[in-house]
């Protein structure tokens, strides 16, 4: 009885710490995927993302991009740095299937940069 206890909650912990390790870089990437397809993307690149423009689907997401330019014009958002940006996703998408989660997150933190601060 001990042992299936104890297996069980082996395996509960298991489990949760798998879909744990794996979540936070493929949340990454998929919010980026999606600022990558968004509106503002596509009045930098001039194409419309396959499927058409996505939203966030956040209820705190705005209707509009605001007006203005970035802060910082370092960050402003260029046509090569969105295919950048898409590129360092399929490296991350490769590194996070493989387990690297270090390297998914730094690839990823690369793929923010490159991205800019889409309108």
């Amino acid at each position: 009885m001990r042992l299936a206890t104890g297996l069980s909650a082996v395996l509960i912990a298991l489990a949760t710490t798998g879909s744990a390790y794996a979540s936070s870089c493929t949340e990454q990437i998929a919010t980026i995927e999606r600022r990558l397809d968004s509106a503002g993307a596509e009045r930098v690149t001039g194409k419309e993302p396959p499927g058409g423009p996505t939203s966030s689907g956040s209820d705190k997401a705005l209707a509009q991009p605001p007006g203005g330019k970035p802060t910082d014009p370092s960050t402003t958002a260029s046509v090569s740095g969105i295919k950048e940006a898409r590129e360092l996703i399929a490296k991350a998408k490769t590194q996070d299937k493989a387990g690297d989660v270090k390297g998914c997150e730094d690839t990823m933190t690369k793929a923010k940069e490159r991205a800019g601060a889409l309108p």
